[in-house]
């Protein structure tokens, strides 16, 4: 098993680039089959989101389109339980489908608040794809249409997730490390 020190912290291997690719194009079919003859908008939620869609987007075969949004809850390896917006969401997904592209749902308090913003842009339809799935630490009950791993509630880095603002650039997911 790979391990990774970023700062104060050390990592190992959790999920493989393989593993993590194969997955993606699975989910990327799914989507394509269930939005097929529709119009699709892709919305990340920035900043994890970035390597998921952009390797997400290349496995749907349909027209699509994307934006980006910016929201934080996070401070280093802790949810802080309040969300910042930081990049708005565009108006350009009115009366269109969104789905919504996360990195990973932990507690879920920033896909709940963004689920209401989206809401009053009237979308045609709102879905939500998420890499990783904390269910352990889900306080909603709201639906995620496309889930790539359910994983236990620990922290983890890699493939645009970060811890402290680093290693986002590593192909593969590591979990915290306990000595």
């Amino acid at each position: 098993m790979k391990k990774i020190q970023i700062k104060d912290k050390t990592f190992e291997t959790y999920l493989t680039e393989a593993q993590i690719k194969q997955r993606i194009e699975e989910l990327g079919a799914q989507i394509g089959a269930d939005f097929e003859g529709e119009e699709l908008v892709l919305l990340g939620v920035l900043n994890g989101s970035f390597v998921v869609m952009a390797d997400l987007v290349r496995a749907i075969s349909l027209p699509l389109s994307c934006e980006f949004i910016k929201i934080s809850s996070y401070s280093g390896m802790e949810s802080t339980g309040k969300v910042l917006e930081v990049i708005g969401i565009p108006p350009s997904i009115a009366k269109k489908n969104v789905l919504v592209v996360e990195d990973i749902v932990d507690t879920g308090n920033s896909m709940a608040y963004l689920m209401r913003q989206l809401a009053t842009f009237q979308p045609k339809r709102i879905a939500i794809a998420t890499l990783l799935f904390k269910k352990e630490a889900f306080l909603f009950n709201y639906p995620l249409d496309y889930v790539g791993f359910e994983i236990p509630n620990k922290f983890v880095v890699g493939f645009g997730l970060d811890y402290d603002g680093e290693g986002r650039n590593y192909p593969d997911i590591y979990q915290l490390s306990i000595p």
